[in-house]
Parts: C-alpha cells; structure tokens; sequence
C-alpha cells in the first residue's frame, strides 16, 4: 500500500518538475512511510512520485516509480495485487527478475500482454499511473470496485493526479476553488461521489475505468483531451447477473461461496508483514476472521473497539467470537475524550469534506491494529453484496403498507413522531423490545423511528430511498449559489429490477461503499500506515454475488441468508443472532456535551456568513432544536461541522497566499 501523485506541465524545467514532485510526495508520507522516490521526464512535461509502505518484498528492488525491463513504461502504483505470482509463471518472455514486488510484476505483464490484457488478468485492488513513452500516453486506472483512490485533474494549465488531494494542492499551479455543487452533494450524501471532488476542476477516478492522456493530441488542457473507458463494469457484472442466474441447490450456493470467498481470503493474507483483522462480532467480519484463521496454523490477531455505552458496543460480541475461534484479540474501550483528540486530524485524513462519524472509531481500531500489524483484513461490502442493510428489509414493506394512507393522514402521523425525541421514543420501544426475541429488537430504535416519519409521505421507493440515504433532503437551499449535480443515484442509467431491494444493493454498490464505506477505512487506515483489505470485493466474489437470486439473499426477513449459512459452519449462531448495530458512536449526546464548545465556535452565526458557504439560519435553528433535545440532527450537524473543520484545517495548513477570490 503506498502513495502516488504526480503531474503533466509542458512548461516546467526538469528542476521544478523533480521539486514540485518531492513537495507533493511528501504530503503522502503516511501512506508510505518506509521509502519515496521520484522519476521526470523535462522533454515529456512528466513528473511521477511515490510514497511506499512495504507490505511484499521489503528491498530496494520494490522501489518506485519503476520502470519496465525494457525501459517503454513507467509505473508508480498504490495497491496489491494477490495473484502477481500466478500471473509471472503465465508470461512467455523469460525476464530477469529485479525482486518479488506485484510492482514488477505488473510492468512485465503490460509489456507483453498490453494494458487492458493485464487488467482483465490481476486480481487485487489498486490505484496507479502508467507511462508509455513509445505512444506517449499517460494512463490513470483505478481498481473495479474503488478500494483505492485516484483523483485528477487540470488546473492552470498543468495536468495533476494524485491519491489524495493534499498532494494535488501542495502544486503551485493548484487553484484552490471550492466547487458549491459538490459541496451540495456533500451535504446530501456525507460524502462527495465520485466522479466529483470538492474543488473545481478536479475529479476522482471512477473505479473500474481508464483516464487516458495522449501528449500528442492535447487541444485545450481540459477535460476535453481526456479520454476514460471502462475495463470493468459492475452494471454489466449485474446485467449478465440476471441473463445467467445460479440454478441449483442452496446447498450448493453455499458450498460454492465458502471456496470463493476461502480462495480470495487466503490469497489476500499473503504477505511479508504482520497481518490481522477488524472484528466487530457481526455476521461480515466473523466470517472472513473465521476463514482466515481456518487457513492459519497461528493464532489471527483480532483488533475490535468498545465503548462504555452498551447500545454502542459491538466490543462484547467481538470478544465471544474471537474467543470461540481462539484469535489473538486486543480490544480498546474509547471515551468522548479519544474522540476529541481524533477530531482535529480528520480535516487532514480525508483531505476533502467526509462525515459519516464513524470515521472516529474507525481510526481508532487502525490505530490499535498498527501496534501489532501492518496489514490488516475487513468485512466490508458483505451487507450490500448479500442484502444486509435493514433498509433492505423493511422499505417495500413501509411503502406497500403507507401508501395506502391519505397523504393527509401521513403528514400528521410523521409530524407527531418527529414531535417526540428519539430518546424518550427509544426508552418506550425498548420497554418493548425486553419482552421479544432477538431477531425483533432494532438498536437506535428512536432514530429509525425518526427517519420512518421522514419517508411516511414519499410518493414512490425511490424516494423513499433517496430520503433514506440523504441527510440534507434540500442541500441547495442551505449552500448558497449551487446546483445539484446529476449522479450515479439519480442518472437515468439504472438497469431494470425485478425488485427493490435489488436495486437498492445495486446503488449501494455503485455510491455508498466506495465513495463512504471504503473511503471512509482507506483514509483512516493509511493515517495511520496501515494497509487495509477486503475479501468480500475481489471481483470474482462480486460476480457470484450478482448472479444469486435475492432469495439467497434475504429469507424470512433476514438478509445475508445465504452468509449466515457459511458462518454457521464455522460459529454458532447464538454468537450473531442479534440486531444490527453498525460501527457508530453517540455524537448526538457529544454535541451537546463535550463537544459543544468546538461545534459553537465552528457553527457561530457571524462566521457562517463570512465565510459565505451557507445560509446560517436553517443550520442555527437545528443547532438550537438539538440542543434541547427537541430533534436528534447529529447526522445534518456533523455534516456542516466537518466541513467547517476542514475549511479552517485547510486555511492553516495552506503553504500559499490565497486571495479571497481564489480562496472561495
């Protein structure tokens, strides 16, 4: 896992190409710490950097930008490639190996293959920049599914790229301008989907997809000389899904996604590092630790995070899982106070507005697992290949049931429940939940109450959907001078469904997990130098999941149906049977105690209207109604909290003199 940056400026001396190279790189360092380096080119404009956390082969043959034995290519990439072994016995040429790195790898099978040969063959996760000064092309490619991140862009003239946006505005032509319709989207979503960013000019690479540079047909140094193609589609992946179902036993199914998800866990605890897991005792994380220390002949070490209020702790769960499956488990119990002091790094750590807030926890567990391991093995993507989400559920049900009811009726039933604080609904439903099964109790019961009055009166599922997955429901009506940009979620290039839970999964994948879910862990884990991986994503794993029938998926109610039966072959079942928690913290409570202060000052009526960005009025009046705990609106206020943080994080930290015009 590492860093990569670099830049195109026909204009730049080799002096300033190696220097503005170093400078960018050097914003990386946490995401590669053990070594960097630098390649230019003065008659091409090129610039490539490099930061490097050493995971496989640990030498100086691993070093990069690298390039290909012949000297066509150059490459600097982020990522790991889990098959670069089976990949080398696959190539004709005989080649004079430097070292064992997947870097390698990776260049000698584009010089004999070509580069869409090779990306149909690796299987892995990656982010990278390739060279090739025969064509003199400049390719960006981004992993199918989005584990790692690439951004991109023209600014002044000069062509950036880069893994994180501190890198890309470190560059002395970078223009610093906050783009408000992303800023819109932000509000809407907790997060900027790609393919936009927070500044003008500059977007993410789509996962899946090639952004192609030629040198030698730039027109107007603008988005219109590139050219992105896709080389992986998870909407065709989905497509074929459905003209070529599975058809067999459950057994069957079972048995067969054991072995895939034994093979893609097992190829990804390859390494010449420590390695461990998250473990947060749900059905996902369970069953990749349980698969991983079924294939190791040591105990796996488990890394979980708890939390002293019980409705927030998953750390109990975790600990009777690892117990049961004899890890090495290390568990960190977290205050308001750790939180705090995890605060002031996020502006810097997602160098773009981010607030889904588990991102706190997150960090932490990253923090706890790098004292022992360097990589470390997730269960993200289960829930939305295998129908997880209790939205999956529960929303064709809600709107079958409501729409029935005069809109009338709906509007006061909704403004009566939003009437009422989650906390004093939550005490009375638990009262309830005391008496019933596990499978019947909702955690954060009083939320979710909350947020079935705000879809009591939609006219379709997809607004119900789309309400269920907005904060701001009206985010141009709080950022002032924006547009809603159109996105994957409200394009009209949405395949056919024979139901809704399954195009609810098919847009979670496309948005939610790449653009939250695994942004959200890659930012925090690389804070910290850790590499992160993911079994349920290895794109093989993917195309069963899109070829199951959404019985195998949701039964009886319960999603993860045909999950839950691989687990149970290696964990009881009275160890998961529980509701889902998700990794969340009480910032509701935080606000209006500990962190009151800190979102006061951020949130201050005349400091809103300075900086320009929002209409303070409607952002002061859910202030106030938290406050007195008349509505829960952590959700809506830490949006507006973290990117107030990051706007100040990046004042201080800008090594420029902006004016107000090119600030803003």
């Amino acid at each position: 896992m590492c860093g990569i940056t670099g830049f195109y400026d026909s204009k730049a001396s080799q002096t300033d190409l190696d220097s503005q190279a170093l400078a960018m790189a050097n914003q990386l360092e946490s995401r590669g710490p053990d070594d960097f380096g630098v390649w230019s080119d003065s008659k091409s404009g090129l610039a490539f950097a490099h930061r490097r956390l050493s995971v496989l082969d640990l030498s100086v043959a691993g070093h990069q930008p690298m390039i290909s034995h012949s000297g066509r290519f150059v490459l600097t990439f982020n990522g790991e490639i889990y098959n670069h072994i089976e990949l080398r016995s696959k190539l004709t040429k005989i080649y004079s190996w430097k070292g064992l790195s997947d870097t390698e790898t990776i260049l000698a099978c584009i010089e004999e293959w070509g580069l869409d040969e090779t990306l149909k063959n690796i299987v892995g996760m990656f982010a990278f920049a390739l060279w090739d000064s025969e064509n003199m092309d400049l390719y960006l490619v981004r992993d199918r599914i989005g584990e790692k991140p690439l951004y991109y862009g023209w600014q002044n003239e000069v062509f950036l790229f880069g893994s994180d946006l501190n890198s890309l505005s470190i560059h002395q032509s970078f223009e610093n301008i906050i783009d408000r319709d992303a800023l819109a989207l932000y509000l809407r979503h907790s997060y900027i989907p790609a393919p936009y960013s927070i500044y003008q000019g500059i977007g993410k690479v789509v996962p899946g997809t090639i952004v192609k540079l030629s040198m030698n047909n730039i027109l107007s140094k603008t988005l219109v000389d590139l050219k992105v193609s896709n080389y992986w589609s998870y909407r065709d992946t989905v497509l074929n899904g459905q003209i070529n179902p599975i058809i067999g036993t459950d057994d069957n199914a079972i048995n067969d996604l054991e072995n895939l998800l034994m093979s893609a866990t097992k190829s990804q605890m390859l390494s010449d590092v420590p390695l461990g897991a998250f473990l947060s005792g749900g059905v996902d994380s369970s069953a990749v630790v349980a698969l991983m220390q079924k294939q190791s002949v040591r105990p796996i070490q488990t890394f979980s995070i708890g939390f002293s209020d019980t409705q927030y702790n998953e750390a109990k769960y975790a600990k009777l899982v690892a117990k049961h499956l004899k890890t090495e488990h290390n568990e960190l119990y977290i205050s308001h106070k750790d939180a705090m002091e995890v605060i002031p790094l996020l502006p810097s750590l997602y160098s773009e507005p981010f607030s889904d807030s588990s991102q706190i926890p997150t960090y932490l567990v990253s923090k706890l697992a790098k004292k022992n391991v360097t990589v470390a093995i997730s269960g993200d993507g289960g829930d939305e290949l295998f129908g997880g989400y209790n939205r999956y559920m529960w929303t064709s049900k809600v709107h079958n049931k409501t729409k029935k009811i005069p809109k009338v009726l709906s509007r006061f039933i909704a403004n009566r429940i939003l009437s009422i604080p989650p906390r004093n609904s939550e005490k009375f439903l638990n009262s309830i939940f005391n008496y019933l099964p596990n499978s019947f109790r909702v955690t954060h019961s009083g939320d979710k109450l909350h947020k079935l009055a705000g879809i009591l009166t939609a006219d379709s599922k997809n607004e119900i959907y789309n309400r269920l997955t907005s904060h701001w429901h009206a985010p141009t009506s709080v950022v002032k001078g924006s547009v809603e940009p159109i996105t994957i979620l409200t394009s009209n290039d949405i395949p056919h469904f024979s139901s809704f839970e399954e195009q609810m999964m098919y847009l979670d994948m496309l948005s939610y997990l790449p653009d939250d879910i695994l942004t959200k862990v890659d930012r925090a884990a690389m804070g910290v130098s850790l590499e992160t991986r993911v079994p349920f994503l290895d794109h093989r794993v993917v195309e069963f999941a899109a070829r199951l029938p959404l019985s195998m998926k949701i039964r009886n109610g319960t999603g993860k149906w045909i999950l839950r039966q691989v687990l149970e072959r290696h964990v009881p079942n009275k160890l998961i049977d529980r509701p889902k928690m998700g990794f969340s913290i009480p910032i509701d409570e935080w606000l209006r105690g500990p962190l009151r202060d800190w979102a006061e000052e951020l949130l201050d009526e005349v400091r809103l209207e300075s900086e320009g960005f929002f209409y303070p009025k409607p952002i002061l009046k859910m202030w106030h109604e938290h406050l007195l705990k008349k509505r829960n609106w952590q959700h809506e206020l830490w949006d507006i909290l973290m990117f107030q943080a990051w706007l100040h994080g990046r004042k201080c930290s800008s090594k420029k003199t902006l004016n107000e015009k090119n600030l803003y």
